[in-house]
């Protein structure tokens, strides 16, 4: 495993918020489920605005718009139930109380959807990610993709949410995400415990296509994630 890497530090980079805003906005407004088109095709086009330091910064500000708002539904409906929620780790309060719980990745009001803007972002984060260990923080943005990711997971396991082609794609770019910002960072943090009860596990799921019954594949969560994250 690698414990510690040199690298430069976060530089102190001069960027627009009112831009940053302003495109995580128009992401809101011209991509969704009410454009029609593909979710992985929508995805691409979103992918492909993210570009520069400001793109960077509202792909981080996607993923943390997201995460909050998962949180926030999350929390509601275990107060609701008189359950607590830690954000770390939503596994425990799934365990205890999956019957009564929604999963929490669709409608949420922050108006970004997981297989469209989210994945985009999260794909944005893999493929640039020594550059945003340069312009951001990059702890927060590392447990929100986890955080993500646990949620996902969670879903399949406890919610009965079929694995289909865009979920599996979101997982797996998620764990590429994850593996590629921690080996950027001058030291890798710990895995968070949601991940390190999913990589001792072997299952393998098979995946749907998105728009029928039929079975295109499988997926082996925890086996992809000991071979990125403890590499």
């Amino acid at each position: 495993m690698r414990w510690f890497r040199r690298g430069a530090g976060k530089q102190q980079v001069q960027h627009d918020p009112g831009r940053e805003l302003a495109l995580v906005q128009d992401l809101r407004e011209r991509y969704g489920v009410h454009v029609q088109a593909r979710f992985p095709d929508q995805a691409d086009e979103v992918a492909r605005l993210l570009t520069g330091d400001d793109g960077l910064l509202a792909a981080v500000a996607v993923v943390r718009e997201f995460a909050d708002a998962a949180y926030a539904e999350m929390y509601a409906q275990a107060a609701a139930l008189r359950f607590a929620v830690d954000r770390r780790d939503y596994r425990p309060v799934w365990k205890a109380a999956a019957p009564d719980l929604r999963w929490p990745l669709f409608n949420l009001p922050v108006g970004l959807h997981p297989y469209i803007q989210v994945t985009a972002a999260v794909t944005v984060v893999a493929t640039q990610a020594r550059r945003i260990v340069r312009v951001t923080d990059p702890d927060p943005l590392l447990a929100h993709l986890f955080e993500i990711l646990d949620l996902t997971v969670a879903g399949w396991e406890f919610a009965r949410v079929r694995v289909d082609t865009d979920t599996a794609a979101l997982t797996d770019r998620l764990i590429t995400a994850g593996r590629d910002l921690r080996a950027a960072m001058s030291e890798e943090p710990p895995l968070p415990p949601p991940v390190r009860e999913l990589m001792r596990r072997n299952n393998t799921i098979d995946v749907y296509d998105a728009t029928s019954t039929r079975i295109v594949g499988r997926i082996n969560p925890g086996k992809q994630m000991r071979e990125y994250l403890l590499a």
